[in-house]
């Protein structure tokens, strides 16, 4: 198939986490033409076969950015200062049903007050599954949702360990380390299932919901792995109304570690739903033990002890 055959996918937020990993998966599997939306193109322009503008705060530059466009991705940016997650997701499910696109995927996550029944309030999952009805009721003829796990990469990064106050370096967080309630992966990963779903919409393209999980752990076991690993990482648990004053924000993650306690992350029995995922992806996702090997730089202490 030459390029001009190939059923053209557009990415949104094509240089983040989520849309650079879809970027590279759709690329690597060379099926698909792909266009990358970005809101600086000029400083992306290898990125993708097409590299384009797109702002979800700007909808007038969606119509062109998904002009024949087969299929789309979307991922909105919770932290981005001032983003209305709804409306910019209404903006481009509606952007690209008009430009014609037929197969529509969306980053999605578990509404967590309809599964708390109201007790709980994460904003940022529940934003995301308030999309969810908007995208059923677009008319596209295929749509999926894709679900991200807790990132691996959040084990190095906002949520790494700290030094803690009696020397000791780890995690003082508002969670009972002995409940198994985290589904985590590499979100690298995620472009696997994504490129699976847009080349098997008959499998995946009928409102499927496909979450990447590697693992699922309590924290004591993430900390057990890692401390296997020759680490000598600690824990203590601290109580949510404590942990709420420890930095702008830390509230709503303490209310998520809350979720993640009663209900899981995922928030419900999603093996038939994981199985699937895999399926569409063609693999195994990595294991935690596997991706810390490479990715936990070892402590400097204890190079003989692996």
């Amino acid at each position: 198939m030459g390029t001009t055959d190939k059923k053209l996918i557009a990415v949104v937020g094509a240089t983040g986490q989520q849309g650079g990993a879809v970027v590279r998966a759709l690329r690597a599997g060379n099926q698909f033409k792909v266009r990358a939306l970005t809101r600086n193109p000029a400083k992306h322009r290898e990125l993708a076969d097409e590299v384009l503008e797109a702002d979800l705060n700007r909808p007038e530059t969606l119509a062109s950015a998904f002009k024949g466009a087969h299929g789309v991705f979307l991922v909105t940016n919770f932290q981005e200062h001032g983003a209305d997650e709804l409306k910019q997701a209404t903006a481009a499910i509606h952007a690209a049903k008009n430009a014609g696109g037929k197969h529509f995927v969306w980053s999605t996550l578990p509404d967590v007050e309809a599964i708390s029944g109201g007790k709980l309030h994460v904003p940022h999952f529940t934003g995301k599954a308030k999309v969810d009805r908007i995208m059923k009721e677009a008319g596209f003829a295929n749509y999926t949702f894709v679900i991200a796990p807790f990132y691996y990469q959040n084990l190095i990064g906002v949520l790494g360990p700290q030094k803690q106050p009696n020397g000791s370096t780890g995690w003082t967080l508002p969670l009972d380390p002995a409940v198994r309630g985290i589904h985590m992966g590499d979100i690298t990963e995620l472009g696997g299932i994504v490129a699976g779903a847009f080349a098997h919409p008959d499998q995946a393209g009928h409102g499927e919901y496909l979450p990447l999980v590697g693992d699922f752990m309590s924290f004591n076991e993430i900390i057990d792995t890692l401390n296997r690993q020759g680490h000598n990482f600690s824990y203590a648990p601290v109580p949510k109304e404590v942990f709420a004053g420890f930095f702008p924000g830390a509230a709503e993650i303490a209310e998520m570690f809350a979720y993640f306690q009663s209900h899981t992350y995922l928030g419900s029995d999603s093996r038939d739903q994981i199985a699937l995922a895999n399926k569409i992806a063609s693999r195994q996702p990595t294991k935690f033990s596997a991706w810390a090997r490479v990715n936990f730089p070892a402590p400097k202490n204890a190079q003989s002890a692996r």
